[in-house]
């Protein structure tokens, strides 16, 4: 996020408005809702994650242990069982 002058980007009745509730102060303004990126998806680390976790479920299928599983990926006993759970019993049921 860079520093934006207002004088610079907003019409000279705007920024008189602004400057009555805000004048010399630092201000952020937020991105509409409809502009905002999920968690992950700018960056990739969200197809990262998705691509492990479904490695991990076809590993499990393949008779892989959840020990081993947990080695692996360097994750908690739980999170590997909640990957499980989630990819081959809540995703193959609404499949």
């Amino acid at each position: 996020m860079r520093y934006v002058n207002a004088r610079d980007v907003l019409p000279p009745e705007i920024l008189t408005e602004v400057q009555k509730y805000l004048c010399g102060e630092l201000i952020y303004i937020p991105k509409k809702e409809n502009d905002k990126a999920g968690w992950g998806q700018i960056n990739g680390t969200r197809a990262q994650v998705t691509l492990r976790n479904r490695d991990i479920a076809e590993a499990y299928r393949s008779g892989v242990s959840v020990y081993e599983l947990m080695d692996l990926h360097c994750l908690s006993e739980a999170s590997i069982r909640k990957i499980i759970y989630n990819k081959i019993f809540i995703q193959e049921k609404n499949a």
